[in-house]
């Protein structure tokens, strides 16, 4: 089984691989696939009864429970693709699979997740920790709040509020634009319980849910615990775990067998729910409480002392936690001292503030590269909650990464609070960021927005910085399709669909030394059952971190083609005519021996004028234009000498694809560092609908991971022979 939390390529390279492998060794070997729209060839209860091992290659979770008994391998899905051989040999010595860590699993608890260093062999450390995973799963379900909550708080600001004498911007009551305030902040509320809700059922299942929510709320809630502040996210962090291994701890628990049916239900929760809830109160919450009224006389001691250093220590307050007890210390601190007259201490906070998300929304700009498709989309809705002084649009950066993302908040709110200090600038009203500036409330502005833009360009710079060389370490960067804010362990609806381009999954045949059997498990791609095959021939190399293909269903109609050149005539294109591949999306006229360019912008430009030759492109240049703005989200090159860039826009009429060679190859940024000599472009309409273009491109995946019939089409002399060669995908 292989499993990647995005659903890329590499769920099909890793299947491809194994089944290579296997092939080469005489195992006999069932791959199953688990992707957006289904888990495909299943593993039968037969097929795990009959087989020696199970290897699961996987990124996300994964339910284990069918492999109760069995030598199980459970390594990460690089391994997969890197190391296959090795897999199999270890796999007939991995320690056998109990699952009571997930006991209560069936008695109502559901299939999340359970700790990964029981759940038979480690993989030498290589799977994700179940740490890791827990908490990107709680950060993937919190992203939805924290954008649309900051989002609609910004929107409403800027068209319903109105300026106030001391630059401030209030929102009328009753109006329209309140109540539209109002939503925000309900989402902004819900974001902490959920975060911690869902952390929690990543380690306990399902009877984790309610504790680790209803816990995550009373962390952010400080007056349940006597404390101007709540705890925030680090909180809600906290009560998550708490809350999960707490219910792991309870399943143990022996209990009668009539009880067994209401414990998931009824006991576990109520019981984890009460103890959580009185633990935080009594045994946190009163020390958060402690720590803020400390902090506070702390701080007014100091309000004699440099501006430097007070600049600096609140902007190390004000980034640390982000709406947590040390944030709103310096803020309440600041805002207290504006009513006598003090307005220098505010204008510290005020410029720290934005700080925060103007710099993760930056770091997501500078190197797209090192966040998923999800992260940079949530970058940009960070931007725009940093205009307005919204510094919870950081919280999903900081709770996927706080390890690198809190110290680079840390040390861009002290650059910018240090700034802001040394200039002396000032906030007449208790809010911050360019909002405040342009209404009016600071004074200073040239000096303010130094301060902003230079602390949010520290932390962008310092957030790529670290978070490069921990991708590195763990080696290599992954590809941009990859998800560290998408759902770890959970099967979310995506749309577009995204789908891996670069391998496939397959079934090896033949008398062995014995079965194998692995599932392969992907949220993205998954091939039908009656395309599952490989070719026997081992690939050479390790394969690559691969990029991703947005692609709709397929619409009505096919290519076809009259075996030419591939130059673009603007001619139609009869149906059905001359020979194709890849059931008709592929044709002689879209086939071109040998690019002309040299340069990837170059020939993708070429690629599409070779395309617009059926007739089903109505803007080149718009086509052009897509297809270059994919490739600024992420190279589409694979590896392994092949790029399949692509498109979706409403510059094509209907699906197309087309196939060129480039005899010296072209820099297309792929991550094994090879020039792409095989080069696909995909193109389909907004309106296409349907699953048909996930089967041919896992079609095309698996194939191109063969390195024979890389060799035979770069070998091919011809349209002709080409096509033959690419018939070949059934």
């Amino acid at each position: 089984m292989t499993a990647c939390p995005t659903g890329i390529a590499h769920t099909y390279m890793a299947a491809e691989k194994l089944v290579q492998a296997a092939r080469c060794l005489g195992h006999e070997i069932k791959v199953e696939t688990q992707g957006s729209i289904g888990a495909e060839n299943h593993l039968s209860d037969n097929d795990v009864r009959d087989a020696d091992a199970v290897i699961i290659a996987a990124d996300k979770d994964v339910d284990r429970s069918r492999f109760v008994g069995k030598r199980v391998l459970a390594v990460g899905v690089a391994e997969g693709i890197r190391h296959p051989e090795q897999l199999l040999e270890r796999a007939r010595s991995a320690p056998v699979y109990g699952g009571e860590e997930r006991a209560g699993a069936g008695n109502g608890a559901g299939a999340g997740v359970g700790p990964a260093p029981a759940a038979g062999g480690s993989g030498g450390g290589k799977e994700r920790s179940v740490t890791y995973k827990a908490l990107m799963n709680g950060v993937s379900y919190m992203i939805p709040f924290v954008v649309v909550g900051g989002l609609l708080i910004a929107i409403s600001l800027a068209l319903g509020g109105h300026p106030q004498a001391d630059g401030g911007l209030v929102i009328p009551d009753g109006s329209s634009w309140k109540h539209v305030n109002d939503i925000g902040v309900i989402g902004f509320t819900l974001m902490v319980p959920v975060l911690s809700g869902y952390i929690a059922y990543a380690i306990g299942d399902r009877p984790a849910l309610v504790p680790g929510m209803i816990g995550g709320w009373i962390a952010n809630t400080g007056s349940l615990y006597d404390s101007k502040a709540g705890a925030g996210f680090i909180g809600a962090i906290v009560t998550g775990f708490l809350a999960g291994y707490l219910v792991q701890w309870i399943k143990k628990v022996k209990v009668p067998k009539f009880a067994r049916p209401i414990m998931p239900i009824i006991v576990i929760p109520i019981v984890a729910t009460t103890v959580l809830g009185v633990f935080f109160i009594y045994v946190i919450g009163r020390p958060i409480s402690w720590v803020f009224t400390h902090l506070t006389d702390w701080l007014g001691g100091m309000t004699g002392s440099s501006a430097i250093l007070l600049g600096a220590l609140l902007g190390l307050m004000i980034a640390f936690d982000m709406g947590g007890p040390v944030n709103k210390t310096a803020f309440l601190f600041g805002a207290g001292l504006i009513a006598t007259g003090n307005q220098t201490v505010m204008g510290m906070c005020a410029a720290a503030i934005p700080v925060m998300p103007l710099g993760q929304g930056l770091a997501t700009l500078v190197r797209r590269r090192l966040y998923s498709e999800q992260e940079r989309e949530t970058g940009m809705a960070a931007l725009f909650m940093g205009l307005f002084g919204i510094s919870e649009g950081a919280i999903p950066f900081a709770a996927a990464r706080p390890a690198q993302v809190i110290p680079a908040n840390m040390l861009g709110g002290a650059v910018a609070g240090a700034l802001a200090g040394t200039t002396g600038v000032t906030d007449a009203v208790p809010h911050g960021g360019p909002i405040v500036a342009v209404l009016g409330a600071v004074g200073g502005v040239p000096a303010f927005f130094l301060a902003v833009v230079a602390g949010s360009v520290v932390t962008a710079v310092t957030t790529v910085v670290l978070v490069d060389v921990v991708e590195r370490r763990k080696g290599g960067v992954a590809a941009a399709g990859a998800a560290v804010g998408v759902g770890v362990g959970v099967e979310a609806d995506v749309a577009p669909v995204v789908v891996g381009v670069g391998a496939s999954v397959g079934r090896g045949g033949g008398g062995g030394r014995g079965r194998v059997a692995s599932r392969t498990g992907m949220a993205g791609v998954s091939v039908p059952a009656g395309h599952v095959g490989a070719s026997v021939e081992e690939v050479d190399g390790a394969a690559a971190d691969s990029a991703s293909v947005e692609v709709a269903g397929r619409a009505d109609g096919g290519d076809g083609g009259d075996g030419g050149d591939g130059s673009s005539d603007g001619a139609g294109l009869d149906e059905g005519a001359g020979p194709e591949a890849l059931s008709g999306y592929l044709t002689g006229r879209t086939v071109k021996t040998q690019l002309v360019a040299d340069e990837k912008e170059a020939a993708i430009r070429e690629m599409a004028e070779l395309v617009a030759g059926t007739g089903k492109v109505a803007d080149v240049d718009e086509l052009v234009r897509v297809a270059l703005a994919r490739e600024a989200q992420g190279t589409t090159g694979l590896g392994e000498e092949i790029a399949i860039p692509h498109a979706k826009t409403d510059a094509v009429t209907a699906p197309v694809v087309g196939f060129a060679r480039s005899a010296d190859g072209i820099d297309w940024g792929s991550p094994d560092g090879t020039r792409a000599r095989l080069v696909f472009l995909i193109s389909v309409p907004e309106a296409a609908a349907g699953d048909e273009h996930l089967r041919i491109l896992a079609l095309l995946s698996r194939k191109l991971m063969a390195a024979d019939f890389r060799a035979r089409l770069q070998g091919a002399e011809g349209e002709a022979a080409i096509l033959r060669v690419l018939g070949e995908i059934q």
